[in-house]
């Protein structure tokens, strides 16, 4: 099939009939916002690869033609508030099976005709302006709050609305939740005032300023405003991207295309250069959300920074203004948080705990260069037990799996890996007498696969440590050859739903092994592997032109045959999980790779904890019933989970009122039980290294660690997990002959062999 080609007039024209009842308003674009050359041959070129050397090899047929459209639509207008029905079946009658025509055909013949996607965002333009014209109309006008009805916000599978008269009543609920959010929740707090102002004990920190009506009438005209002004920035590059993304992902989700000057961004961000606060940020409906801390950045030092807290403004400096981002695209965001280093920026965040309407914290952050030497290994002390019975148990932390591949390019005998790092860490805790080592990878989205291989073969003598499957069938095994371990005693492994790729690869080979407890949340589940294939150098271009693209190439497996894909390591013990399957992890994309199995490699078994692992539920269970700071961690869990489960939200002042009330009361009773029992982070440290030598460690370790904070219960409580296998063991010989792995008990003279030569575990 063949896309006719449609000028500026006619598209207009089609977008009035599609209008139906609803006023067009036409958008604030020019004829610039078209299909360039260079991009149809760039859509030509990716499709080559696309189709012949991605692991999964889909066709480009008018099947595919459908699923791009529905992702690309999708991409624009997720919670469907701005398409109305009869746009997406005109949409679906016009395009559903041309555009794979429009990119490519089987003669490789190039069509240059990619307009489709460009048509289809003019009329969002279009609709999106109607849309934010309404938005105005209805901040002259006010609300009543006494009135109960409810805001639906997740509309991602709801009916597209089949009349302007529809979204008109959809919008008229959104500004009007956005009103008494502002309503609701004060002018921000300062965050390092606070913090301050509580250590001393001394001083109340001021109380937040409410807005009054006519000021929530200039935040959100200002807010709004900026959204069509943003809308009517976007040039060709970025419509182009999306829809080439669109086609990209309905392959794979980890597969996707990255235009020229997206190129350079993402080269920035992967290089150790990047200067900025450390922190992932991600999309959470309008807000910018934090994913993930980089250990060692300026978000990681400052204590004010959390995975889940969203960002509402961004102000630079000491003074300047605070600008709001709610709404924003994140790239958007990204570029007003990112700087050079020394300059400071201030940041309006709502953190995770507090609930939509909770107080805004305004945290200020000195923007730093991420160093790979901030980004590494950590260890400390927990004690566990009492009297007789009390234990030193290490934790090492490892944020990332990293590797200075330039400095031993450059023959630096001091380059730093993670391995060496925790190598180093594992020597000086043996030193100083601890009795097991709990390795945290929490939060660790991956790295280098040579080292997660070769961490593993700390704990192992030596073996296979993931098997990788290429799109040709090929199986190639990663192993571990170095036969020295830098430790053989109990070992336990924590992981979370964060936890990925690297981090997975080796929780599972410890697992398999039967050498440590797994301890945490199923992991991810991200069991493929991608490559960066830069399209310009392919093609020979001296200029960038045709931006990158990112391919699933392969698969990793098990030693044991299983995959990580999709169904992650699922813990020996587990804590309850902070997120459903089905919003995060692998399992939460509709067209993620299966999961599949292959033959299992050659290795032996160093231990089985099938027969242990009941006894550790039974004493893990009885304890944290005992355990309040595991409990205030269960109900907030409980809490959030809740709130994440939660389609709408009551536009009833008073219910609104009394939600946020009860939050901030047992905020405050949980602070004031904790200084009463003295319960501080410190309590269970005893020493650390933060993998620096002691003139470069960052100042105000003092000063931090006089201050109260909320203990980390998870790891306190995996540490009490591995010393009660410890125990267990050295208490039952026959147990210990049965579960080996540890090699504590050979001293008394009971045999560690591996348990099977030929051990799988699917």
């Amino acid at each position: 099939m063949t896309v006719v080609r449609k000028t500026w007039v006619s598209m207009l024209a089609a977008a009035t009939l599609l209008a139906g009842s609803g006023q067009a308003k036409p958008p604030a674009v020019s004829d610039a916002l078209a299909m360039s050359k260079s991009q149809a041959e760039a859509a030509l070129f990716a499709t080559r690869f696309l189709t012949r050397f991605h692991y999964r090899r889909m066709p480009l047929d008018d099947a595919m033609s459908q699923r791009i459209l529905d992702q690309y639509l999708k991409s624009l207008d997720g919670d469907r508030s701005v398409f109305l029905a009869s746009d997406v079946a005109g949409f679906k009658t016009r395009y559903g099976t041309r555009l794979d025509d429009a990119i490519y055909d089987g003669e490789e013949a190039l069509h240059g005709d990619l307009e489709a996607p460009f048509e289809i965002f003019r009329l969002y333009l279009m609709r999106a302006h109607q849309r934010y014209a309404h938005a105005q109309a209805l901040l002259d006008r006010g609300f009543d709050f006494s009135q109960p009805e409810s805001y639906s916000f997740d509309r991602e599978r709801v009916a597209w609305a089949k009349s302007p008269a529809e979204l008109d009543d959809l919008w008229r609920k959104r500004v009007k939740n956005d009103w008494l959010r502002l309503r609701l929740a004060p002018k921000s707090v300062d965050a390092d005032a606070a913090k301050k102002a509580a250590a001393a004990g001394t001083t109340t920190p001021p109380k937040p300023v409410v807005r009054s009506d006519q000021e929530i009438r200039d935040v959100l005209r200002k807010r709004y405003r900026t959204f069509e002004s943003r809308l009517d920035e976007v040039n060709n590059e970025d419509v182009f991207q999306s829809f080439l993304n669109a086609y990209a992902t309905s392959i794979e989700p980890h597969t996707g295309y990255l235009a020229p000057d997206t190129s350079e961004n993402f080269n920035i961000q992967m290089s150790l250069s990047l200067e900025g606060i450390g922190a992932v940020l991600s999309r959470d409906e309008d807000f910018t959300a934090i994913q993930t801390v980089v250990k060692g950045g300026p978000a990681d030092q400052s204590d004010q920074i959390k995975v889940g807290d969203k960002i509402l403004a961004v102000g630079q400096g000491n003074s300047g203004p605070m600008v709001d981002v709610i709404g924003w695209r994140l790239d958007d965001v990204v570029k007003l948080i990112r700087g050079q280093k020394g300059t400071s920026v201030r940041l309006d965040v709502l953190p995770k705990t507090s609930g939509s309407d909770g107080k805004p914290m305004r945290v200020s952050l000195v923007r730093d260069r991420i160093k790979l030497e901030e980004q590494a290994a950590k260890s400390e002390i927990i004690e566990v037990g009492e009297g007789a019975a009390k234990r030193k148990i290490g934790l090492i932390e490892l944020g990332t799996f990293y590797h200075d591949f330039e400095g031993q390019r450059r023959g630096d005998a001091e380059y730093r890996s993670s391995t060496r790092d925790v190598r180093r860490l594992l020597t000086k805790l043996k030193g100083q007498g601890v009795s097991g080592v709990v390795l945290d990878l929490r939060g660790n989205g991956g790295g280098s696969l040579a080292e997660a291989t070769q961490l593993t073969g700390l704990f192992i003598p030596s073996g296979p440590v993931v098997q990788v499957r290429e799109a040709t069938g090929k199986i190639s095994v990663e192993s571990d050859t170095d036969p020295s371990v830098a430790w053989d005693g109990p070992l336990a492994v924590m992981v979370d739903r964060a936890s990925a790729s690297a981090s997975e690869i080796f929780a599972a080979a410890m697992q398999d092994y039967g050498r440590g407890l797994i301890i945490g949340e199923t992991t991810f589940g991200k069991g493929t592997v991608q490559n960066m294939l830069d399209l310009d150098r392919m093609a020979r271009n001296e200029a960038p032109t045709y931006g990158q693209l990112k391919l699933t190439v392969a698969q990793f497996f098990r030693v044991n045959g299983g995959s990580t894909q999709h169904k992650g390591v699922e813990p020996d013990i587990a804590f309850p999980t902070t997120w459903d399957a089905d919003e995060f992890g692998e399992s939460s994309y509709d067209n993620a790779l299966p999961w599949t199995s292959v033959p299992s490699a050659q290795f032996e078994r160093r231990g089985d904890f099938a027969s242990l692992v009941p006894q550790l539920e039974a004493r893990h269970v009885a304890r944290i019933a005992r355990d309040q700071e595991y409990q205030w961690w269960l109900q907030d869990l409980e809490d959030y989970r809740k709130q994440r489960g939660t389609k709408s939200v009551s536009l009833l002042e008073s219910a609104r009122r009394a939600e946020r009330d009860q939050i901030e009361a047992r905020s405050v009773a949980r602070e004031k039980a904790r200084a009463d029992a003295g319960t501080t982070r410190k309590d269970r440290k005893l020493t650390a290294d933060d993998g620096l030598d002691a003139v470069d460690q960052r100042a105000g370790d003092e000063e931090e660690d006089a201050e109260d904070e909320k203990p980390d219960v998870l790891a306190v409580e995996s540490a009490r997990i591995l010393s009660d296998a410890i125990d267990l063991l050295r208490g039952n010989p026959s147990l210990a002959s049965r579960v080996g792995a540890f090699h504590l008990v050979a001293s008394r003279g009971v045999s560690t062999a591996p348990v099977s030569s030929t051990a799988r575990r699917n």
